[in-house]
Order: structure tokens, then sequence, then C-alpha cells
């Protein structure tokens, strides 16, 4: 345990870093958008769950049940593991992404004529940690992102009566921040072969969203600021079952079924506004100041079904589907933009493959006989729907896990190559490359040396 001890407090050290925030970007004197301008919307970003376990293979896990893996996509997946064995899984993603179009209006009422633009972030991915409760059951606690806001839109004036009246005016629409997911979760395994869970979800974290009006010629006039600030801290829960039939002695299907509950947001909305002199920033007004309580919000209920085969220890197709309904979620106008909310739906296949686990021989062929690779499709469908078309993201995942030590360490690379949105219905394309490392420890509890 010494040795897993030691590799804990490097992973703890790292994640202390995260998240670091890097960005690269044209120098278009117009318009420029930074990270996503998607999660200009609602929650922002609503990030992929999962491992980067379930990353590498499109995002499946509702019917998987790996004993060697932490699957935290179905909460009763917990429940396929070793008697005894304790487990940790970190990881962390670095995102590359080209945006291109020619409507930013949809996005944002002052932007024009983006051609193309990129970012680059890197962040934290998951850590989670899964611990035996009894014989037939287990339990796990973790963190990961559930959402992200990251934009940043700006245009200037392009009115000739406005400008040969107060000069040049420099309009700028950001936002930061996102919502975390800290999980605590159990499940148990009954009759053999049916294995229920629950997870305990606590959602927290903060959103800042401001738009300004810059004057750049004109020193009589403020530059005005407007915005709100979500602050949220609320519990929510999952229910999950599975259920395994074998066929043989080797191969064995598993069906899975998740219910991710509808939970109401609680916290507060900060709206704000104030102007500053242009003269030398330093005298600031409060215009408008108010808090509210959060009353609107909610994260609706999602359904997931998915269903898994796999051959011993050699290999495991599995095919996942889930459906959440937003329709009845407010989120507020967005003036000039043609937003609303619809069905979110996704579609998911993955693979994952291992020549010979057992392959104790020497040799660099030898080696690659006992690392497991995997594979997986997606295509998915979003809340957001602008110019009356949902918003779509459709990929491949390609990934390999690398035995390391003892057990069931290993160390995982995946790439998540995909593209959301179209150059059509005023939407922007994001063609992105999203890269994880992931580090899975595993240890045996309670083993009594023979010597000291």
């Amino acid at each position: 345990m010494k040795k897993i001890e030691r590799i804990l407090v490097v992973a703890f050290a790292l994640l202390l870093l995260c998240p670091v925030t890097l960005r690269a970007q044209d120098e278009d004197p117009l318009a420029s958008i930074g990270y996503s301008p998607y999660s200009l919307f609602g929650f922002g970003d609503i990030l992929r769950q999962g491992t980067s376990y379930n990353a590498m293979m499109g995002g499946i896990g509702i019917g998987d049940r790996n004993v060697r893996m932490i699957n935290i996509v179905n909460p009763a997946a917990i429940t396929a593991r070793e008697l005894k064995s304790f487990m940790v899984d970190f990881g962390l993603d670095n995102r590359n992404t080209i945006y291109n179009g020619n409507a930013a209006r949809s996005m944002s009422p002052t932007a024009e004529g983006v051609q193309r633009s990129a970012s680059n972030t890197f962040n934290m991915h998951h850590i989670v940690a899964s611990f035996p409760i009894a014989s037939q059951g287990a339990f796990k606690v973790g963190l990961m992102p559930y959402s992200t806001v990251n934009y940043d839109f700006q245009a200037y004036e392009t009115s000739d009566e406005l400008i040969a009246n107060v000069g040049d005016i420099v309009y700028d629409r950001t936002g930061r921040g996102g919502f975390y997911k800290a999980f605590l979760g159990a499940g148990v395994t009954l009759f053999k072969r049916l294995s229920i869970g629950i997870d305990g979800n606590y959602y927290f974290g903060k959103i800042v969203r401001s738009s300004s009006a810059t004057f750049k010629n004109a020193s009589s006039y403020r530059v005005i600021n407007t915005g709100w600030r979500d602050n949220v801290s609320c519990f929510g829960a999952k229910a999950g079952i599975q259920y395994s039939q074998p066929f043989s002695r080797a191969l064995v299907a598993t069906v899975g079924v998740t219910y991710d509950f509808n939970t109401k947001l609680r916290g507060d909305q900060t709206r704000f506004a104030y102007g500053e002199s242009t003269m030398d920033g330093a005298d600031t007004d409060t215009i408008f100041y108010e808090k509210y309580k959060l009353e609107n919000y909610s994260i609706p209920g999602e359904l997931g079904v998915g269903i898994s085969f796999r051959y011993a220890d050699q290999w495991m197709v599995g095919f996942d589907y889930t459906r959440q309904d937003w329709r009845k979620v407010d989120f507020g106008g967005y003036p000039g933009v043609d937003f609303a909310t619809g069905v979110a739906q996704s579609f998911r296949a993955g693979f994952e493959v291992t020549p010979n686990r057992y392959d104790v021989r020497t040799g660099f062929g030898h080696f690659l006989n006992r690392v497991t690779y995997r594979g997986g499709l997606y295509h998915e469908r979003s809340f957001m729907q602008l110019g009356g078309s949902p918003v779509a993201a459709t990929g491949l995942t390609l990934g390999f896990g690398i035995p390391v030590f003892r057990y069931y360490n290993s160390i995982n690379f995946g790439v998540d190559m995909g593209q959301r949105g179209t150059l059509r219905s005023n939407q922007i394309r994001e063609r992105y490359f999203l890269f994880t490392i992931s580090f899975n420890l595993h240890d045996i509890w309670f083993i009594k040396p023979l010597y000291n």
C-alpha cells in the first residue's frame, strides 16, 4: 500500500494545479471566439460523464461490468470487482478545438464575420476511488466537472451614424465558470446476477456572464458593464440496475438501466450593472446590484439503457442510449438569438480487446499482447436548438491501456475526435481533439504478510 499512497500524494498535488487554461486564437479585429461559443447557453457545455475508461469506448458503460476498471456510468457497475480490491482512478484531459462559421449572430447579436478561431484547454477529467463493503457490495466516492462555461465575443460597432457621434464602440460578451459534481455511491449484488446501485450527487459551482460596451474615443462616456452571477449548491441522485446472463463459461451478456433523477438547483443569482470612467478606469459606480434565489433552474431526469457482451478477459462490445428532456427548463431569453431547449439524446457504441492478457513472455510483441485496445463511436444531440435545429455532435474515440506493476494497475491513453454544430442553421462548427490520460491504481486490502 505504500506505493499506492505515494502515487496518490502525487496525484492530488497535480490536481491542485488544475484547472489550467491555455488559449490561442486568430487576431481578428472584428470578432473572436474563445473556448466554446455554445457554452453561452444554459449551464454551458454539459460534459460527458464517466472516466477515461468510458470515454475511450464512445462513452458507453450502462451495461458494462469490468472488474479491472471503475465504471461510474451505472451505479450498479461498482459491484463488478474482486473481493477486497481497492481502486483509485484519476485523469486529466487536453482539448483542442477549431471553430468555423460566418454566422456568429446566432451566438451574439453584436458579433460579425467570424471565420476561424481556435482554443486549447487543459483540465482535470475525474478522480474516483472504490472500496469494498462486503463480499457482494462496494461503494465509491469521486469528483468531476459537470459543465463548463468559457466564451468570449468581441465586436466593433458598425453603424456609421453612431460612430460619427461617439466614435468607435467595442462590445464584449464573456462567460466563465462551471459546475462540479461530487458523488458518493454504493451498490450490491443480489442473486449472483442482479446488481443495483445508487449515487448521491452534490452539484456546486459558479458561473459569471457579463456584457460591456467600451467607448474608445469619447472620454465623456463610461464603460458600461452588466451581467449576472449564478452560485449553485444542491443535491441529486442517480439509480442503476444491471442483470448478467451467461451463455457459456466465457460469454456473458449484461443489460443495464440508469435513471438520473430530476434535480432542482438551489442557490442564488446576482444581477449587476456598473459604470466605469474611460479616463483612468479608477472611478466605478454601481448602477444596479440585486441578489435573488434560484427558482426555475433544474437538471431534468435522464433515462439510459445499455447492453454489453463480454468474452472472458479477451473482448467486450457494448451499446448505450440516453434521453433527457430539457423542454420545460427555462433559462430565460437571449435577445437576438434564435435559441430554444429540446430533447437531448445520445447513441453510443464501444469495444475493448486484449489479445493475450496472460502472455508472460518477454519481447515487444508479447508486451503488445497484454495491452488493452479500446474504441468507439457516438452521436449525440444536446439540449440546445439554434435556428430551429438541434446542435449535434458526432465523434470517434480510440485508446489503449498499458498494464504496469502488479494486479490491475494501468496507464490509459485516449483521443476523442469529433465535430459539433454545422455551418448551416446559423450555427458554428467545432472540430475538436480531446486527449485524455488516466491512472488506474489497484491493490488488495487486508493481506497479512507471511513474513514481517
